[in-house]
């Protein structure tokens, strides 16, 4: 079993310091920690939690475990024994710290369930945004290919798989690079132009307003209290590729722009490709476009935390 957690537990005393792991469920001491915690001779500990398991007060097979199983090790790893028979030795040996134990163990475990169940609400809550955008996006665009939509969510789905950190949000920003190039505004009208060619419109790539653009692009480079809002390379491209679509400065054509401009600023930064391929294909950045075009103004920041994922899988 691996250990998830380790807490520092002292007594009132100050005279005993344990390192506990918990896994959630419960906490976990071996033999020498619980002689050191009662003050009574590794041998008595040994013989209550043998009698423990001998008059079925307990079943060892749920009560026992072995945390570090490594093979490299000369000695056999030490048991480690729940908080079942924690109490239980503690109650056999008389010893009030075991009180004291039981009492701060119960808090802690209290907390870490408090703390989980909400933790995993917001997951599910930030899931299930993204499972009602993809049915308003299939609902409404009929020409996309499902199984591009569905990789896309699921993908996802597997990043807040691997968020299992009750510290943290439950769809963190996932590490990032430093953008060694930064998007201009004549960048962005120049690729503009280049695509207008391929259209049979007069107002596609045609700004909405003179300055939206150019307030989307500083938007990106914004900062707050010295420190860059958003600060890497891949935070930055989620955050071009939603505003570029949700803010529509364009008369036409704003998702094949935001798209474009988005390849565009991975490429330029050399962040397009990982192992030759692209971190996002094709199908996987149509269905994201059409996802951030469907989401409502509140579902913003799981949008971008959405893209920044996708971008390290």
């Amino acid at each position: 079993m691996k250990k998830s957690e380790i807490i520092l537990f002292e007594t009132k005393d100050k005279e005993v310091t344990l390192s506990v792991p918990m896994d959630g469920d419960t906490v976990w001491l071996t033999q020498e920690q619980m002689s050191n915690l009662f003050a009574t001779a590794r041998s008595s500990i040994a013989y209550h939690i043998g009698n423990i398991f001998k008059e079925g007060e307990l079943e060892k097979n749920t009560s026992v475990e072995i945390f570090d199983r490594s093979t490299n090790s000369a000695s056999r790893p030490p048991k480690y024994y729940n908080l079942d028979v924690i109490i239980s030795v503690g109650y056999r040996v008389k010893s009030k710290r075991g009180i004291e134990f039981r009492q701060w163990a119960s808090k802690i475990l209290k907390q870490y369930m408090i703390d989980g169940y909400a933790i995993n609400e917001k997951r599910l809550h930030a899931l299930q945004k993204t499972v009602d955008i993809q049915t308003r996006m299939l609902a409404g665009a009929l020409n996309v290919e499902e199984k591009d939509i569905l990789r896309a969510v699921n993908l996802y789905t597997d990043a807040l798989t691997l968020l299992d950190q009750y510290d943290h949000q439950s769809i963190i920003k996932p590490d990032g690079k430093q953008p060694i190039y930064r998007i201009t505004y004549d960048d962005c009208m120049t690729m503009v132009s280049h695509m207008r060619d391929s259209f049979d419109t007069d107002v596609f790539g045609v700004e909405k307003e003179v300055g939206k653009v150019n307030g989307i692009i500083s938007a990106i480079y914004q900062s707050a209290f010295g420190q860059d809002a958003y600060p890497t390379i891949e935070e930055k491209a989620a955050n071009l590729l939603y505003f570029m679509i949700k803010d529509h400065p364009f008369a036409d054509g704003c998702k094949r722009i935001a798209a474009s401009l988005f390849l565009e600023f991975l490429e330029r930064n050399d962040a397009l490709l990982r192992d030759g391929n692209k971190r996002i294909g094709d199908g996987e950045l149509v269905a994201i476009t059409l996802m951030i075009a469907e989401s409502n103004p509140e579902e913003k920041d799981v949008m971008v935390k959405l893209v920044m994922n996708l971008l390290n899988m």
